[in-house]
């Protein structure tokens, strides 16, 4: 596979506008083409319509000088790739998103412009679907899609927003830990934590973690690594 993919955690980190945390990575991973960036609306966070959602990401592209079109513009998924110097899917409900993705085609298309070297970028469910499964994502199972198996273009599963255990919290609920723990007595497959403000830089087969913070990766069967920026490796 020729993979050009960012996969951030996050679209945005708390006192910062939208996207602009990696501004510079990602207008450098769109800057090639004179087509548009093709939006992918589908997760619509807050249940928020495709077109408010397309809105909004295209401002904060359009003030880069990279256009964005919906994908929900085209006649088709395929039409839309015909067009596009490549893709952003944003955050949201990753089941609504892949469910989405899956029923109107675009999964496929999709799957096979991204392995032919189409730059990609997700945030948070966007980066979701690029891992093996959704089985790690955070949200709530509102919408039921016809399987769990995502793109599969890395070789692990990633928990975007991943939260460390507050000192002193009286929260009786799961930590994110004990979630991908209990995940890791179903599945075998990795799962990287990618705390707000990182994001994955992927060409080909080699992957990068960039951003301030270290990420937590959790192997079955093994105490969990932090690792900081920088090549990595499982």
């Amino acid at each position: 596979m020729s993979l050009n993919l960012l996969l951030a955690s996050t679209s945005t980190i708390h006192g910062k506008p939208y996207l602009s945390y990696y501004k510079e990575a990602w207008t450098a991973h769109f800057a090639e083409g004179s087509g548009p960036v093709l939006f992918v609306p589908y997760a619509r966070p807050g249940g928020m319509s495709w077109d408010d959602y397309t809105a909004f990401a295209t401002q904060a592209f359009e003030a880069e000088g990279i256009p964005m079109r919906g994908i929900h513009t085209y006649a088709s998924p395929h039409e839309a790739l015909v067009d596009a110097r490549g893709i952003f899917i944003g955050g949201g409900n990753t089941f609504v998103l892949l469910k989405t993705l899956i029923e109107s085609g675009a999964f496929a298309a999709i799957d096979k412009a991204v392995r032919s070297g189409m730059p990609y970028m997700g945030s948070s469910a966007g980066s979701n679907v690029a891992g093996l499964t959704v089985g790690t994502t955070n949200d709530m199972p509102i919408v039921y899609p016809p399987q769990f198996e995502a793109f599969g273009w890395i070789p692990f599963n990633l928990n975007p927003h991943y939260l460390d255990p507050v000192d002193g919290s009286k929260h009786m609920g799961e930590t994110r830990e004990t979630r991908i723990k209990e995940f890791h007595e179903f599945n075998s497959q990795p799962v990287i934590g990618l705390r707000e403000g990182s994001w994955l830089d992927v060409r080909g087969t080699n992957i990068a973690l960039n951003g301030p913070l270290t990420a937590r990766v959790f192997q079955a069967g093994k105490a969990p690594l932090e690792v900081g920026s920088g090549p990595l490796s499982l």
